[in-house]
This record gives structure tokens, sequence and C-alpha cells, in this order.
């Protein structure tokens, strides 16, 4: 699915829907409903330049909003089949407990994919595995200042995140559908992962708001063919233009799907 979007739509721009409350506009604030309606706008007024949408659930979740949520995947499932929804929750443990944050991501919000942590072992993602038609995103190298703290630590002459890396290419990648979350904050250290893993997908944060280079992404994380990368801008295009949001976001959406393309 993600291989037909990147080429039917010439893109790998990902718009992550992050609906900070303080920062929708007051009419959305006061409505019924508005985080959801306030959405419904980013993802119509964008659809033609993404690869893939990619709710973070906590803007939701923080003020009770996940019937919003549930409705934001729906219309999105309803009006854009053909463009996947990564559902970024980061969600990482074990046993049960990790059965039901699968059964959450996959069949409450019908979500083709979902962000996960690695750092409790493979038995906390093997519950995502057995989804096998959906796709699991782990956390290998971070875009945030302090990622290096753990992900950078070497073990065995080797960062840790390079460990990540080399499990998904080889254990995880014969157990399910699998990507990496590599940051477009640290480009030479996307180069080795894509290195280690080949042309496996990497969900790219960072650009935008966080300051990561579109070229810089595209040179050290592309596939040979342009693709294999879906890169994630959130609030650079959710709030372009405060006074109209959708055409602030149509046209953020439509720059930075160009960078990226050219």
């Amino acid at each position: 699915m993600l291989t037909q979007r990147w080429k039917s739509a010439d893109s790998v721009l990902c718009v992550g829907l992050d609906p900070d409350m303080a920062r929708l506009p007051d009419t959305f604030q006061s409505a019924t409903g508005g985080i959801a309606k306030f959405c419904v706008d980013i993802i119509d007024a964008t659809a033609e330049f993404v690869c893939a949408f990619k709710p973070q659930i906590a803007y939701f979740s923080a003020v009770g909003a996940e019937r919003q949520l549930e409705l934001v995947c729906e219309h999105i499932r309803d009006s854009h089949p053909q463009i996947p929804i990564i559902l970024d929750a980061k969600r990482g443990d074990i046993g049960d407990t990790a059965k039901l944050y699968a059964r959450e991501a996959f069949e409450r919000y019908g979500a083709h994919a979902v962000t996960v942590s690695p750092y409790l072992g493979t038995d906390s993602l093997e519950p995502f595995f057995e989804y096998s038609d959906k796709g699991v995103f782990v956390l290998c190298r971070t875009s945030n200042p302090g990622s290096g703290e753990f992900q950078s630590q070497n073990i065995d002459g080797m960062p840790l995140y390079q460990h990540v890396a080399h499990t998904a290419a080889t254990s995880w990648a014969t157990r399910g559908d699998v990507g990496l979350v590599v940051g477009a904050t640290y480009p030479e250290e996307l180069a080795q992962v894509r290195a280690i893993v080949h042309d496996m997908p990497l969900l790219v944060p960072g650009i935008g708001a966080q300051g990561g280079s579109p070229t810089d992404v595209m040179r050290n994380a592309a596939t040979p063919d342009g693709y294999g990368v879906v890169v994630n801008s959130s609030r650079a295009v959710l709030f372009a233009d405060p006074v109209d949001h959708v055409a602030g976001a149509r046209k953020a959406a439509q720059t930075t799907r160009d960078q990226l393309r050219a």
C-alpha cells in the first residue's frame, strides 16, 4: 500500500496530525468535535500531496478526544482509502498489555501501521507482528536532542541504534512488515541505517519545525528509486497560516512535497 502511494502521488511527504488545542483557531477550540473537524480540513487540503498521514495519539487522548481520533481515521479510510494511516503511539509493553496496544491501534483506530518502542525486546513487538496485513515502525534513532543519551551508547563496538537496525533487517523482517523511525536531524545516522537495512521503509520525523533538511534526508535515506522514506512534517503544515488554515496547510504541504521530490 505504501509503495503504491509513493508512486501514484510521487510523494514521500507524511503530514503529521498533531492538533495542539492551544494553537487551533478559536472556532475549533470552542466547537463540539473541533479537533476532528480541524484535522479533516487539513487532511482534505493536503491529501493530494502526501504518501501517508500520521495522527499522534497523545494530542487526542490527553483531552479525552479518542472518539474524535476514531472519526479522523474513519475519514481517511473512507475519503482517501489509498493513503496509509500511521498511528504515532510509540507503544512498548509485554504480554497481554502489548496485545491490547496492538488491538487498540489496528482494530479500534483502524491504522495501517503503528510506531513502537523496542526497549522491552522482541517479545514486546510480537503482538504487533501477528497482524500480518499491518506495519510496524520501530524507534531506532529519534529526532529529539536527547536521543543519543541511550541510542548512541556503544555496545560491542556499535551504537545501540545500529543494533536495532540490524535486528530489524534480519530477525524482525522475517516476522512482519517492519520499518524504522530515524530522525531527519541526524543525516549521518540516516545514511548508516539505510546502509544496514537496504530498502526497508524509514519513517523520518524532524523536518520543518525541528529543522531537518529535506535535501539531507533524500540524499542520505531515500532508496535508489527516490522513495523508501516517509518524511513527516506536522506543525509546519498544520499551523502554516493562522488566518486560513486550509490554504496555509495546502501550500506548505505542496512546497514541502516539491522540495523532497526535487
